[in-house]
């Protein structure tokens, strides 16, 4: 059990069948009145933000969220096959489950899988990625006093902004927490 007066940020806490993560706290002393803690809490599995205030003395269990370290297979259509690499079990998962978290992650790339009791919440990919430019407008000398970009299809069909000198066939390096261009490799 957690108290509210021991918050810090990137707890998990579980609240009403609800698992947050804290995002931020104040502990609040107000000239008149009892000592609160102001939040901003993150529902880890619909990606909701609330914010809620809680006597210090409150408690509640502490969530443990499980990372495991999976390897991405392929996908058939319908599922996204994944196998853990210690035990070489294969699973599926559904793209209502994935969502856009594997825009940048090609074929047996690793990925982190984000579980609490056994239920998978998240997929987090490597954060860099290294991938080839398949379709990108040719850019025009001359056109770069201002640091211009063109959106280009990476190989895993994910679209990015990049410089007017990137070309068709360069692998670039990719941020994928922000989906950013880094740097051609």
């Amino acid at each position: 059990m957690v108290s509210s007066g021991d918050f810090r940020n990137g707890l998990t806490i579980e609240i009403e069948n609800n698992v947050y993560q804290v995002i931020e706290f104040q502990h609040v002393k107000p000239g008149k009145g009892a000592a609160f803690v102001r939040t901003k809490l993150r529902n880890i599995k619909n990606g909701g933000v609330v914010e809620k205030t809680f006597r210090p003395t409150e408690k509640f269990p502490q969530a443990h969220i499980e990372k495991k370290d999976m390897q991405y297979l392929y996908n058939d259509g319908e599922l996204y096959h994944f196998m853990d690499v210690e035990t070489y079990d294969q699973f599926g998962l559904n793209e209502s489950a994935i969502g856009d978290s594997l825009k940048f992650v090609k074929e047996n790339d690793m990925v982190k899988m984000m579980s609490h009791n056994g239920e998978v919440f998240a997929i987090e990919p490597p954060m860099f990625a290294e991938l080839e430019i398949i379709d990108t407008e040719p850019g025009f000398k001359g056109d770069t006093a201002t640091g211009a970009t063109k959106p280009a299809t990476v190989e895993t069909g994910a679209t990015v902004l990049v410089p007017l000198f990137v070309e068709t066939g360069d692998r670039i390096s990719i941020d994928t927490r922000t989906s950013e261009y880094l740097k051609r490799v």
